[in-house]
């Protein structure tokens, strides 16, 4: 098997934010074929990528909508890797979250992991392809006593890291490795604009959580399912 990612078609849910920009870049460097699903009707001018010759815009795509998501992935030709980066935070204490927050959360979070990597099995299983799935848990999912005062968002994002260790147990006789990284704070402009008396150097690089989640979908990856990667740099 290749250990590139040549030429291969990959999805990137969320690829037109902070994060989903670097890690457009990164598998273009590696030659792949993205395809980026964007909930507006044009892409945002903070995107680089948008005019790409190997970069697929799909304006107007709710991936909280099953319907919408089956037919952004039904257009993408022969699937090789999902990478799901969209999703929400909120922050409030336990007694202050209303029910549609919490909601929202799992919607955002859970609700779009669950539909695109289900998206992404049907197909990788019509085309018999022993393809990647990436997704995004946090560190609070992990260790949920981080997740004070984020109650919804934390479990929005253990829902994530538990649906990825059982889809990697489900798939694995059909060669689909599922993955999700776990990071602790991205180094963003807007959390360094939220947290402005924080130490960034503790904070992990949009490059090096690029580079782990481009390495979980490609074929060189070929033994890794089923692991919930801290990704905590110096935190």
């Amino acid at each position: 098997m290749t250990e590139t990612l040549n030429g291969r078609h990959v999805v990137v849910t969320g690829g037109t934010g902070a994060l989903g920009g670097a890690v457009v870049g990164r598998l273009l460097e590696q030659g792949a074929i993205c395809h980026v699903p964007n909930a507006h009707a044009a892409a945002p001018p903070h995107f680089p990528y948008a005019a790409h010759a190997s970069v697929h815009l799909a304006h107007n795509v709710d991936l909280s909508d099953s319907a919408k998501v089956e037919a952004f992935y039904h257009q993408v030709p022969e699937l090789w890797a999902s990478i799901h980066l969209a999703g929400g935070f909120t922050m409030a204490p336990v007694e202050k979250i209303e029910s549609a927050s919490f909601a929202e959360m799992m919607d955002t979070n859970a609700r779009t992991a669950f539909l695109c990597s289900r998206a992404a099995v049907r197909s990788m299983l019509a085309s018999d392809t022993a393809g990647r799935i990436v997704n995004v848990t946090a560190r609070a999912a992990l260790e949920p006593r981080k997740g004070s005062g984020m109650v919804a968002y934390t479990a929005s994002k253990a829902a994530v890291a538990a649906m990825t260790v059982a889809m990697a147990e489900e798939l694995k006789h059909k060669g689909i490795l599922v993955n999700a990284v776990a990071p602790s704070t991205l180094d963003t402009q807007a959390n360094r604009d939220s947290m402005p008396d924080a130490d960034f150097s503790k904070w992990v690089s949009l490059d090096a959580a690029a580079e782990a989640i481009a390495y979980l979908a490609s074929p060189a990856n070929q033994a890794m399912s089923g692991t919930l990667v801290p990704l905590y740099g110096r935190a």
